[in-house]
This record gives structure tokens, C-alpha cells and sequence, in this order.
């Protein structure tokens, strides 16, 4: 019995833990509002600003404790935010639509990037007979997990080659070691991943670019437009709430954008954790500078994005599908606040 209440008392707290705590009954760092943000991934380059804004002091310049937690992938980020256990998201804004079909009203406030900032990396071993979407078939393909944005964006592609769903074999690679194992085990012909990973498997030689997400031609090429991914996203009703809180926030992450901008790659990798690089600053400053591209500088919304980001959904996502014309993209977006930070 003491073991058991031991344990369920391990349990409770850690649970407390990670539950936001709202910023009426909860002050950190000298009376600093806390709030939790949940990043899936919070090493991947496409989610960097959130870290070098932290980095940066950003956050305290605007007089906030934002404390960056991190899961695998959007997907689980996600649900961590319908429990209600952090007051916002890193991720991919696709899941801002697919969750108004669930009837919930998750908005991005910040747009960090119009593309999905992914590669499509196929091992160098299968790299003669696997020169595009068309040639999927039959192939063992690598996504974060099922039912995230790499699944969808895969999904698309095949199409795009003629092919379905059905032509491949979806398998889920993870990102970082794991998606490295996975190719070099000869567990997926090729997968959709971010930098450092394909920086990691490119220095190798172990796997070579398919196709190039990262900046806005690439994107276009691959997906016949703009495709908007990282964002900021946060509950309707918590936004509407907390509307000083939020301005903040967008002024920190697009101050940041800005500095992005301004900087090289090999800056930019200076002011992150150091533990970032895994032993190699020299080729974590390569993945900054492949990916860096994507970044907006501005933090806004681009319609035409949002758009195809829909289209996309309600082709492949199973809770888009036969809903497109129920989904309210206004409500999937704003740019109140990003549109508010002084220059």
C-alpha cells in the first residue's frame, strides 16, 4: 500500500506538472504570466523560432514566462492541448482544420512559415529506381505517425503520381535516430522528414533529397503552391480570453522571424542550445541554412496557403473528407495580432 500511494503520489505530481496553469492564478519569474507551449519537436530547425525566442529573452521582453515543452510529433502535441495541459502549440497548421471538424476552434496566431519546410529523402541504396512520386509504388514510405501532416503531404504526392494510399505501405519512421535507422535498416525506401535529419543522413551518404520542401519554389514545385505549416495555435475561447497575453506572444515569435531574417545560418546556430548540434555545430549550421528558407519574416497568413492547406485535407485527412465546405478557414487563422507588432 505505501508503494502503491507512492507511486500514485510520483503520478499526481507530474500530472500537475504538465498541466498549463492559466494566468490568472499562476505568476512565475517575478509575477510573469506562465504559459505552457507544447512543440512536436522541439529540436527540428522547422520549429526553431519558438527555441530562439527563448534563446533570445524574447518572451521576458515582453514580460511572459513561456516555459517550451516538447513532444515527437504534432500529432501528439495536439491532444495535449484539447486536455487543456498547455495554453498553446508549435506545429503544423493543419491541425487547426482538422480539429474544427471535431467541433473544436484551435486558431494559429502565429504563421511561421507558408511551407512545410519537409524533405523527401530516399535511401541512396534505392535511389536509381525511386526518382519520384510515381515510382512509390510498391514502396515502404516513412511519415511522423499515421494520421499526421507528413502522412497527408505523402498521400498528395502519390496522387500526384498516379498513385494511392493503397500503392504503398505506410510506415511510421519517427524523426531523428529513429528515421535514420529506418532507412539504414532498410525499414522505409524513403521517408518525409525535417532538418537536422536529412541534413544528418545527406552528410552521410545514406540518403539524397527526393523532393525539397523548404522554400517556397520547392514548395510550389512539389505541391503546386503554397502549403503553410509551423505555427503558433492556441484554443479560441483561451485567445479570445487572453488577448494581451497573445499580442505579446506574436510580438516575441515575429521579432523573431525578423532576426531570422536578418542573420546567417551560422549565427542563427550559435544562439541555440548547444546540445542542438549533437557534437557537430558545423553540420547543425548546415541544417539551419537548408531550412531556413521557409521562414515568412512576418508571421502572417497567407490566404492562398490556407487554401490549398484545405484542399489538401479534405482529400486525405479521413475527418476533412466530404466536410470542406463546412470548414470556416476564418476561424482557422488570425492575423490580429502578428499584424499589430511595431516594426
Amino acid at each position: 500500500m505505501r508503494k502503491f500511494l507512492a507511486v500514485a503520489g510520483v503520478v499526481a505530481f507530474a500530472v500537475a506538472g504538465c498541466r498549463g496553469t492559466s494566468p490568472d492564478d499562476a505568476k512565475a519569474g517575478g509575477g510573469n504570466e506562465q504559459i505552457k507551449i507544447m512543440v512536436g519537436g522541439i529540436d527540428k530547425v522547422i520549429y526553431l523560432p519558438a527555441k530562439l525566442t527563448e534563446q533570445l529573452g524574447g518572451f521576458k521582453a515582453e514580460g511572459l514566462d513561456v516555459q517550451l515543452l516538447t513532444e515527437p510529433s504534432g500529432a501528439t502535441a495536439e491532444n495535449v492541448l484539447i486536455a487543456g495541459d498547455v495554453q498553446g502549440v508549435v506545429g503544423f497548421y493543419d491541425h487547426t482544420i482538422d480539429l474544427q471538424t471535431k467541433g473544436k476552434c484551435i486558431t494559429s496566431v502565429v504563421q511561421f512559415a507558408d511551407v512545410p519546410g519537409e524533405v523527401e529523402i530516399v535511401s541512396t541504396a534505392q535511389a536509381a529506381s525511386l526518382k519520384g512520386p510515381a515510382d512509390f509504388k510498391g514502396r515502404k514510405l516513412g511519415v511522423t505517425s499515421p494520421g499526421s501532416s507528413t502522412d497527408f503531404l505523402t498521400q498528395y504526392l502519390a496522387t500526384k503520381g498516379g498513385l494511392t494510399s493503397a500503392d504503398y505501405t505506410t510506415v511510421k519512421a519517427g524523426a531523428g535516430q529513429t528515421f535514420i535507422a529506418a532507412i539504414d535498416n532498410g525499414g522505409i525506401d524513403a521517408g518525409m522528414t525535417t532538418d537536422p535529419t536529412a541534413a544528418k543522413l545527406l552528410s552521410t551518404g545514406k540518403g539524397k533529397v527526393l523532393l525539397d520542401m523548404r522554400t517556397e519554389a520547392g514548395a510550389r514545385a512539389t505541391l503546386g503552391g503554397l502549403y503553410p505549416a509551423s505555427s503558433l495555435y492556441m484554443d479560441c475561447a483561451w485567445v479570445d480570453g487572453h488577448k494581451e497575453q497573445v499580442q505579446k506572444l506574436a510580438n516575441a515569435l515575429v521579432k523573431t522571424l525578423r532576426y531570422i531574417k536578418g542573420h546567417d545560418a551560422e549565427e542563427i546556430a550559435a544562439k541555440m542550445p548547444a546540445e542542438y548540434a549533437a557534437g557537430d555545430p558545423t553540420l547543425y549550421a548546415k541544417a539551419v541554412h537548408d531550412s531556413i528558407g521557409m521562414f515568412n519574416g512576418d508571421g502572417l497568413m497567407k490566404e492562398e496557403g490556407a487554401k490549398n492547406v484545405l484542399e489538401v485535407l479534405s482529400r486525405f485527412s479521413p475527418n476533412v473528407k466530404g466536410k470542406k465546405d463546412q470548414v470556416d478557414l476564418s476561424k482557422t487563422y488570425t492575423t490580429e495580432y502578428t499584424s499589430k507588432v511595431a516594426g
